[in-house]
């Protein structure tokens, strides 16, 4: 019940040792967690409709399909998402094409959920792209699928190629570079779930390269190694310098769940590089403790996450990876926290059941003052309301950036 630490309750409270009900089945899962956000077209069901899921979950839970890492559960999902192609295949014009094709996006996306860890899973993660990118092929300024020279990898145990989604406000140029930020994926959250987000970089005249982190998706980067991210945001930085349309003063990250982790470290390993980075929900210290992990593989996320986050940080066994997570990425443990760093803005709901806010408030106690916004009786990452509080930051960020 205490931080390890300091001996201190958790602020999570009695909730640190409940299994959540939405644990329990199939039926839970559904009626408890997720039909409220379906029916609002909320993460993680965002671009999606009520219609398209409500059949599929009344099949798994009368065949009493739980285990949402089997191929079974994904199969339930996939007739669905392809008709809803077909169907945008077809479609009269261009915006019934794009809401189609979105559609069909979150019915892959909740397929392929919690993690990519099959052959069906990656099938139904490529279909997701497929059809995201027809549907992005038809915005008004465009999403560019690009893959780009991982130059600062290490060339036999990394990927030489890193994939991107890049939007670019059309009047960027070596003339009129343009401010720019790297989002930086989640765990379950990859390249194609990120539109309303660009949307809102391009209305504020900003470019996106949206990126998976290391372990998850398509990534090139050495998941068992801390320092893969490293190389990964310098390959990228190298390759936006050269494009000469970025303005390079004004480049930031902003990292969302597990990613935030990546945008904490990269705010100090890239200080020089990034004007500000936003951590929301980020796990940093506390997170990759055995403490902590024990009871968090039974709070908010869909199913125990321990399965994906022992591969998505490339442990043998669930075991190794309670034993040595802590030693390995903690950015205490590793002192990345005593590095100089670019502004940081910590993000968090008080009660995040995966990612304590204790790590959140950890890195008040380190190296460069920190800036923060926490939502009190909110869950992971502060939903609904944080983002509401990371864009007029930001445009701040960016603006003192250029003085």
């Amino acid at each position: 019940m205490t931080d390890p630490r300091t001996g201190s309750r958790w602020i999570l409270g009695d909730k640190f040792d409940q299994k959540y009900p939405h644990l329990e089945s199939i039926s839970a899962l559904w009626h408890k967690k997720w039909k409220f956000p379906c029916e609002r077209s909320l993460y993680p069901f965002h671009d999606g409709k009520y219609e398209d899921f409500a059949p599929v979950f009344d099949q798994l839970i009368e065949k009493d399909i739980h285990d949402g890492y089997s191929e079974e559960y994904t199969q339930e999902f996939l007739p669905m998402a392809e008709s809803l192609v077909q169907k945008a295949d077809n479609a009269p014009n261009e915006q019934e094409k794009i809401a189609l094709y979105l559609r069909a996006c979150a019915v892959y996306r909740i397929a392929r959920f919690p993690y990519i860890n099959s052959a069906v899973k990656r099938d139904a993660y490529a279909a997701q792209k497929t059809a995201y990118m027809k549907a992005a092929a038809l915005f008004e300024t465009p999403i560019q699928d690009l893959s780009i020279p991982h130059t600062a990898g290490l060339p036999h145990d990394e990927g030489q190629e890193i994939p991107l989604y890049i939007r670019t406000p059309a009047s960027a140029s070596p003339s009129h570079p343009c401010p720019a930020v790297i989002l930086m994926c989640g765990l379950d959250g990859h390249r194609p779930d990120n539109t309303t987000r660009s949307d809102e970089f391009l209305a504020r005249g900003w470019a996106s390269i949206i990126v998976d982190i290391p372990g998850t998706a398509d990534c090139p980067a050495a998941r068992r190694d801390a320092k893969s991210p490293d190389r990964l945001w310098t390959s990228i930085l190298d390759w936006m310098a050269a494009q000469e349309i970025y303005d390079m003063r004004k480049v930031m990250c902003w990292g969302l769940s597990a990613g935030g982790h990546n945008a904490v470290r990269a705010a100090h390993t890239h200080a020089k590089r990034l004007c500000g980075a936003v951590g929301q929900g980020a796990g940093t210290h506390h997170f990759f403790s055995r403490a902590w992990l024990e009871r968090a593989k039974d709070h908010e996320y869909p199913w125990t996450a321990l399965p994906a986050l022992r591969e998505k940080f490339g442990y043998e066994s669930e075991e190794e990876f309670l034993e040595h997570a802590q030693r390995d990425f903690s950015l205490v443990e590793l002192g990345v926290v005593d590095l100089p760093a670019t502004r940081v803005l910590l993000v968090n709901g008080t009660l995040d059941g995966l990612m304590p806010v204790e790590d959140s408030l950890l890195m008040m106690e380190f190296g460069t003052p920190k800036e923060a916004r926490l939502f009190t009786g909110m869950l992971h990452m502060g939903y609904p309301p944080a983002n509401g509080c990371v864009y007029p930051w930001m445009e701040q960020v960016i603006r003192a950036a250029g003085v």
